[in-house]
């Protein structure tokens, strides 16, 4: 069996790699390292989980020539999470002396660009901020030796296409590249042929297609009803352990907390959790001692729990892979294993891709009613109180039929009082009587998507118009608008929709209305240096000119 050492590594590299406890080089890495090691660009085509980081990360530190104090490394991810995640990696694989720095949107610019001031030999970012830097003059990559596309076909999805280009074009010493991809669309293809010189090309076979090992079901739950679901469907489950996959850090904090506060034994990890804590909390539900983990695609990378039982995707991702490798962290080792999908009214097409990718139709359900919950919350109670020892009871029997007497109550009576008091505590808020299972069922309910506000300028009347305070004055690109939104509000890159930009400023239609948290968050994030100012749009104003120009 090959290992890091046959590689052609460092051997201070291979002690580090061994001391994080990876004995054996996954197929990613063979096949990657040995190339790039040699000075060849490379497109590896490999989905989430396969070692990419360690693939890239390993050559890039060999790379790097700690007596100079300027940027050889470039690594640009489509998420602040993933950069925070491969830029902790790649840290962890590096030598006490190599510097490096992580960039990205939704962070204030001062500690940032200290790092960069300071000196950093590896810029891991995303390429909003990468570019307010380069604006600024603060990045320089005219000495960048390598440059990595991590997430390439995530990247592209989001509209930075322009974006990557234009950063390519920055690295002006003709840099070795490495593009790593889960898919391999036209799009993958055209920047490799245009910014590589004859790469090696690297495959990793995907996941395989989940097996009847794993029942895939799903339900349409409202946005605002997905927690109150969540806790119906935990409630009534019996999996002893659960994973409860969101789109964001903040999904999970938020999450967690309403989970932590109704009762449920749940811990929470992300891209900005640190090794150390990832893997306390990791060993916890490994142990039984955390029953339900809620966490986001970057911090579940690698989780491999045999007691996980149930699967939820509370945000159901963009893509089947991602999909299917966050089914697959059940039903291992043999156990039968089961998946829960919270579907919106607007994901409809999300659900007959996974159907058509996977060829599995998923089983919809109606979730658990708040008297089913109930019930299931009752017999547990009885059969808690099965386990008490009678000499314990003594004193409350007497007190129970005495109050009993006084009241004219009858014991069962009495009981079935207490009962629905003690269930009433421990239960979630019913907002609605029953959750929808499908799309038919949950328009019958009225619960569909917000409409936007402005109906003339779209087919789709799912959408709501915003104006952001940014345009060509400010050299705003559509790429950039879609990904400042959809990294600080917590959105797909899909639920962004047509983008208008003028002089002054930009119309944007966004297919659900954003929380006041959410418009608060964009109001203080930038593009190209300006600050946003979300806001719904309220038609022509006195000041700035309403001339369109590109569209996404």
């Amino acid at each position: 069996m090959t290992s890091f050492a046959d590689l052609g590594l460092e051997p201070v590299y291979v002690q580090k790699v061994e001391s994080l406890g990876f004995d054996h080089p996954t197929d990613i890495q063979t096949q990657s390292i040995p190339a790039l090691l040699d000075g060849r660009d490379l497109v590896g085509v490999a989905q989430t989980g396969t070692g990419k980081t360690a693939a890239f990360g390993l050559p890039l530190l060999s790379r790097i020539d700690t007596a100079r104090r300027d940027v050889q490394g470039l690594v640009l991810t489509p998420t602040r999470e993933l950069a925070l995640q491969v830029s902790q990696a790649i840290q962890q694989m590096a030598t006490t002396n190599v510097d490096i720095t992580t960039i990205y949107g939704g962070a204030p610019y001062g500690p940032q660009l200290r790092d960069l001031k300071r000196g950093a030999h590896i810029v891991v970012g995303t390429p909003g901020r990468v570019i307010d830097m380069l604006d600024r003059g603060a990045l320089n990559l005219a000495n960048a030796t390598f440059l990595v596309l991590d997430e390439a076909d995530e990247m592209l999805q989001m509209g930075f296409a322009q974006e990557v280009a234009y950063i390519f074009d920055q690295a002006t010493s003709s840099p070795q590249t490495a593009l790593f991809s889960a898919t391999m669309p036209n799009a993958i293809r055209r920047i490799a042929q245009q910014h590589m010189t004859d790469p090696v090309e690297v495959t990793v076979a995907s996941a395989h297609t989940p097996v009847g090992a794993i029942t895939q079901e799903y339900c349409v739950v409202g946005y605002r009803y997905k927690t109150e679901g969540l806790l119906r469907l935990l409630t009534t489950s019996e999996a002893q352990g659960t994973i409860v996959f969101v789109r964001t850090r903040k999904d999970a904090e938020e999450v967690g907390e309403a989970l932590m506060a109704n009762g449920v034994n749940a811990a929470t990890i992300s891209g900005d959790v640190a090794q150390k804590e990832r893997e306390r909390i990791v060993h916890r539900l490994r142990h039984g001692e955390v029953d339900v983990l809620v966490a986001t695609d970057v911090a579940a990378r690698g989780l491999d729990v045999d007691r996980v039982e149930l699967v939820v995707n509370y945000d159901v991702p963009a893509d089947v892979e991602s999909y299917i490798h966050r089914i697959g962290r059940t039903g291992r080792a043999g156990r039968t294993g089961r998946a829960v999908s919270f579907f919106t009214q607007k994901e409809r097409n999300r659900l007959r891709n996974i159907e058509r990718v996977t060829r599995i139709k998923l089983t919809p359900i109606d979730l658990p009613t708040p008297q089913e919950v109930g019930e299931i919350k009752a017999r547990k109670i009885l059969t808690s109180a099965t386990g008490v020892e009678g000499g314990h009871t003594d004193y409350y029997r007497d007190l129970i039929s005495q109050f009993a007497v006084e009241h004219d109550m009858e014991i069962e009576d009495l009981a079935a009082a207490m009962m629905a008091n003690l269930v009433r505590q421990t239960s979630p808020h019913a907002n609605v009587e029953t959750l929808a299972s499908d799309f038919g069922s949950a328009r019958r309910r009225g619960d569909h998507p917000r409409r936007g506000t402005d109906q003339r300028s779209r087919r789709n009347r799912n959408f709501t118009t915003y104006r952001v305070e940014v345009g060509h004055e400010h050299g705003a690109r559509p790429g950039g608008i879609v990904g400042a939104i959809a990294n600080e509000a917590g959105l797909d890159g899909g639920d962004v929709g047509r983008i208008k930009i003028f002089d002054s400023f930009a119309l944007v239609d966004i297919a659900e209305e954003l929380s006041k948290q959410q418009l608060r968050t964009l109001r203080r994030a930038q593009v190209k240096g300006a600050t946003l100012r979300i806001s719904v749009d309220e038609g022509p104003r006195r000041s700035g000119s309403r001339r369109p120009a590109r569209q996404r």
